[in-house]
């Protein structure tokens, strides 16, 4: 019967896309090398110009187009690094740089409308009214009540305490599709 239901139902078409992005880098200091490693948030979706663009939800300081959604993310990607580069630059030591790169991850847009779009798509995505376009076909799927929005701030040089460096410690970049929770 609910099946029926749902194929009467309209469909959305969704403008905003919830994406979730598993992100790690080695980023080299003043005397220090760290390893940061976000589970975070972004919006993607097309725009009047046809190019797909990636909105940071968290972070939310970044934004990166391009011609489909793989480029979008690899021009997203390229910039979140170099932000990271560049607070590398203006931090003196590894405290300095952890809390400025924590501070930026946790800053949310001015009017928080991101973080919004995002809750208002995946709340869509969860009601089934609609499904992901075409371009969204083939990404992974997760459910955001397991993989929650995080970061990881680590000192892995060789001044670091209590550092054991593992291969298992590697982390693809990876960015998912949001999907309904498994019931």
């Amino acid at each position: 019967m609910r099946e029926k239901l749902l194929a009467t139902e309209p469909t959305i078409d969704l403008k905003e896309h919830p994406i979730m992005l598993t992100l790690q880098d080695s980023i080299s200091g003043n005397g220090f090398l760290a390893r940061i490693t976000i589970s975070g948030r972004s919006l993607m979706r097309m725009e009047d110009d046809g190019q797909w663009w990636m909105y940071g939800v968290r972070p939310a300081a970044i934004a990166a187009s391009g011609a489909n959604i793989e480029e979008a993310f690899l021009r997203f990607r390229s910039r979140y690094k170099e932000i990271l580069f560049d607070i590398a630059q203006e931090s003196t030591t590894f405290e300095d740089f952890a809390s400025e790169v924590e501070r930026f991850f946790n800053e949310s847009d001015a009017d928080n409308e991101d973080e919004r779009l995002w809750e208002q798509a995946l709340s869509a995505i969860r009601s089934g009214t609609c499904q992901p376009p075409t371009p969204f076909a083939n990404l992974p799927r997760r459910a955001p009540e397991t993989h929650p929005s995080f970061i990881k701030i680590e000192r892995v040089d060789a001044e670091a305490k209590d550092v054991s460096l593992r291969p298992s410690d590697n982390v693809a970049d990876s960015y998912a599709y949001s999907f309904p929770k498994a019931a």
